[in-house]
C-alpha cells in the first residue's frame, strides 16, 4: 500500500499542467514549482522581480501549510531566475520569508519560465519526526 498523498489548496495557484501542487510521501513533501501567479485570478502579479518573488514564496507557504508544515520545514529549495542579475533582490525577499537555519539551496539561470514569470521556486519539505 502506498503512503503517497496529493497536497492541494485553493490558497495557491491551481496546477497549469499535469502535476500536483505537492506530493507527500511519508514525512517528506515534494513541492512543485511555484511561479508568481495570483491564485484567485491565475495571472502573474504586477510589479518587479521582488513583487514576483514575494508571490512565489506566498504560494509556496500556502502549499506547505496545507501539508501541515511551513516554509521553515523546507530542507532543499531550488530557485530559477530568468535574469541572474536579480539574485540579490530575490535573496532580500527570501530573508523576509525564511529565518536561519536556511534550507540548502540552488539558484539556476534559465532562458524562460511559464507565463513570462521572472522567478520560480520548488523544494522539498520534511515534517514531523
Amino acid at each position: 500500500m502506498s503512503n503517497k498523498a496529493v497536497i492541494q489548496t485553493a490558497k495557491a495557484p491551481a496546477a497549469i499542467g499535469p502535476y500536483s501542487q505537492a506530493i507527500k510521501a511519508g514525512n517528506t513533501v515534494y513541492l512543485s514549482g511555484q511561479i508568481p501567479l495570483d491564485p484567485e485570478r491565475m495571472e502573474i502579479v504586477a510589479g518587479d522581480v521582488k513583487a514576483q518573488a514575494r508571490q512565489v514564496f506566498t504560494n509556496l507557504a500556502a502549499v506547505c501549510e496545507e501539508a501541515a508544515g511551513s516554509l521553515q520545514d523546507i530542507v532543499k529549495l531550488n530557485l530559477y531566475l530568468v535574469d541572474l542579475d536579480n539574485f540579490a533582490l530575490v535573496n532580500e525577499v527570501m530573508e523576509e520569508f525564511f529565518q536561519p537555519p536556511y534550507p540548502a539551496r540552488a539558484a539556476v539561470g534559465v532562458k524562460a519560465l511559464p507565463k513570462g514569470s521572472q522567478v520560480e521556486a520548488e523544494g522539498v519539505m520534511v515534517i514531523g519526526d
